[in-house]
């Protein structure tokens, strides 16, 4: 399975429901970034998904997008041959 990470808060609903339907589909492990702990890992965020909003999810080297992008994958049949 490849590496799964996770830009979030500790406040974030989106986050929470998307570890969630990661976790329905077998993910155990998801690298977490915590940018509302660390400024420079926003700023580094935004530079590499040229998006401001939490989470921003990558699978492997494949930048899912936020939960909403998430859902709409798995609800297309492409989430679950990423995660393989």
């Amino acid at each position: 399975m490849p590496k799964v990470l996770m830009y979030c808060t500790a406040v974030c609903p989106y986050c929470v429901r998307a570890e969630q339907l990661l976790n329905s589909k077998g993910v155990t492990e998801i690298e977490k970034i915590r940018i509302d702990l660390n400024p420079e890992e926003r700023d580094a965020m935004m530079a590499r998904t040229n998006r401001r909003t939490v989470p921003q999810i990558y699978i492997g080297e494949t930048h899912v997008g936020g939960f909403d992008d998430l859902a709409a994958l798995d609800r297309a049949g492409g989430l679950e041959p990423l995660l393989k």
